[in-house]
């Protein structure tokens, strides 16, 4: 073949530092946005872009041109760079080491984006911890939890 054809979709995953609550609805919107910039830049379009205060999900292409480990580290460094600018409470933001990064079908894109915009509500009910161990239980991850909170 005499070109490249890619289509992943990824379904990214990530908490503040300690599950600290950073991502108030003062800057949510805007923090989407821009991780959604970022995203574009690395030719790696995104869908959705959820969370609450405490962590964040990105439902993505991954570029063709891009590793998922250097496309999540520079949404992070660039994202955190820029939160540590909107404020006083915001100078201590720092994202986890960690991550999960999920790979979803054609089939299952509108319910992860429905999933992923409906963060708030979802975790009315449910915390984070309870939310990742799902997932990764989902996609018959191995884990050792004492290794998943930093």
């Amino acid at each position: 073949m005499s070109q490249s054809l890619v289509k992943n979709y990824i379904h990214i995953v990530f908490s503040t530092k300690h599950r600290e609550d950073f991502i108030d609805e003062k800057i949510e919107k805007e923090l989407f946005s821009y991780i959604a910039v970022l995203c574009k830049d690395f030719e790696s379009i995104a869908l959705q872009i959820g969370g609450t205060d405490n962590h964040i999900h990105i439902l993505c292409t991954l570029s063709k041109k891009i590793a998922l480990m250097k496309l999540i580290q520079e949404i992070k460094a660039h994202s955190s760079k820029w939160i540590k600018t909107k404020g006083e409470k915001y100078e201590n933001f720092y994202w986890q080491d960690g991550y999960g990064a999920f790979s979803v079908s054609e089939e299952n894109l509108y319910p992860t984006i429905n999933y992923i915009k409906n963060q708030r509500q979802y975790h009315q009910s449910k915390e984070y911890k309870d939310e990742l161990i799902e997932i990764l239980e989902k996609h018959r991850m191995k884990y050792d939890e004492k290794y998943l909170w930093d």
